[in-house]
């Protein structure tokens, strides 16, 4: 088995859709909208450029359609599967759920009425609450941000009120993956966090920034949030925690070093008792570990499938696997002046082909310090020169700086 097959093996099960095993008081917890709902209609996306990645199509449109109807969520079936996924529109379906939608919400703008006229700020501030996650629940993304915003500018509100409003709107852009939303609420969560925010809204907030970081490619400060939240993980209503711990290894095993991985990952017993249950990614993180190659490169080829299958991994697949590739090239360089590349090759289970080729681009773009003997099969390490590089980034840096002090010195002339 080479890396060559990745796109030739067994597709994994739907991810986020098993049951979480939490106890009763999280899973009463649970927020909307369903992010499990969310996955799944992904791989409905996907099913569409991708069919082979989705062989249980059949199985989650069942799933989709079931939530949908036991939540009522017209908006949800008319702007996404409707629009965006194609669906033929089942016009007796879609006016029940909008009769149903339109009298639950009278309910709701009752309750809030009355609870204006005649009652305290807390029944107020329910009734409120309860048209959010309403908006929410049904997919409703303009109606829900709107009704967040009113929680958010209500005076006489607590502080964890508040967070907690904000951090429902970054969950609705993160479901609806609308990214300067995203950004924008979740910079009010972590300032609102900041000036008086709990340990466990901290620590959610803290999934929440790393998953929003995942989203927009920044996969080393998300890696650094992800490794710090394993043993404090409260954040049941984002992800599950096996994913969440899929997130941390994925993330980490492109950053983090050798000691400190085997500390935190290799040897962290919230870390081992997941992989139990994703034994290909053990085999990823331990092979790396161990400096077994070839089953480094057998157990990327297991977990490549379930990076596509994963809404929050699969735009960065490529990526992914690419950097992870260098990462295993440079860490066998590392222990050699030169090397057969028949050797090599052999380490990875590759062909020396493909193995050239890899080499030739990584080092062709600057990303492995090396060179290839073509004529006498030999890849030579080049062992970067510490002190020249810290020379010239001292002079870089000097550079931008005196270009700043010029720019100072012109505003101050003027």
């Amino acid at each position: 088995m080479t890396v060559e097959d990745i796109s030739s093996h067994t597709k994994p099960p739907a991810l986020g859709n098993e049951s979480s095993g939490l106890p009763e008081e999280e899973e009463e917890r649970k927020a909307v909208p369903d992010m499990a709902l969310a996955q799944d209609l992904h791989l409905l996306e996907l099913a569409q450029s991708k069919p082979d990645e989705v062989p249980d199509l059949e199985e989650v449109t069942n799933r989709v359609l079931a939530v949908i109807k036991a939540e009522k969520a017209e908006p949800l079936y008319t702007s996404v599967c409707v629009e965006k996924l194609g669906w033929p529109v089942d016009a007796a379906l879609q006016a029940e759920l909008k009769a149903s939608n339109e009298a639950e919400l009278a309910k709701i703008e009752e309750q809030l009425r009355v609870a204006t006229e005649s009652s305290g700020d807390m029944e107020v501030l329910d009734a409120m609450i309860a048209r959010e996650k309403f908006f929410a629940r049904i997919g409703n993304k303009t109606a829900a941000y709107a009704a967040a915003d009113e929680i958010l500018t209500k005076p006489k509100i607590s502080t964890g009120k508040r967070i907690d409003a904000a951090m429902d709107k970054v969950r609705l852009g993160l479901f609806f993956r609308d990214t300067e939303a995203t950004k924008e609420n979740l910079e009010r969560a972590k300032k609102l966090v900041e000036d008086g925010g709990d340990w466990d809204r901290r620590n959610r907030l803290k999934v929440y920034e790393a998953v929003a970081l995942i989203t927009t490619r920044s996969l080393k400060k998300a890696a650094e949030l992800l490794l710090d939240c394993i043993a404090t993980f409260t954040c049941v209503e984002l992800t599950t925690y096996e994913q969440f711990i899929f997130y941390a290894v994925i993330t980490n095993l492109l950053y983090l070093e050798r000691t400190k991985l085997k500390k935190k990952l290799v040897d962290g017993p919230e870390v081992i008792a997941v992989l139990r249950e994703k034994p290909a990614l053990g085999r990823l993180l331990n092979s790396l570990y161990d400096c077994d190659y070839r089953a480094f490169f057998q157990a990327l080829v297991e977990v490549t499938p379930e990076l596509t299958r994963d809404r929050y991994m699969s735009p960065h697949l490529r990526l992914l696997v690419r950097e992870m590739r260098v990462l295993v090239y440079s860490q066998f360089l590392e222990s050699y002046k030169s090397v057969r590349v028949a050797s090599m090759a052999d380490a990875f289970g590759i062909s020396v082909d493909f193995l050239d080729r890899e080499l030739s681009r990584f080092i062709a773009a600057g990303r492995l310090s090396a060179k290839i003997d073509k004529v006498g099969g030999v890849v030579e390490t080049r062992r970067p020169d510490s002190k020249n590089a810290q020379y010239l980034e001292v002079v870089r840096d000097g550079d931008a700086l005196l270009n700043r002090l010029s720019k100072l010195a012109r505003l101050v002339d003027f």
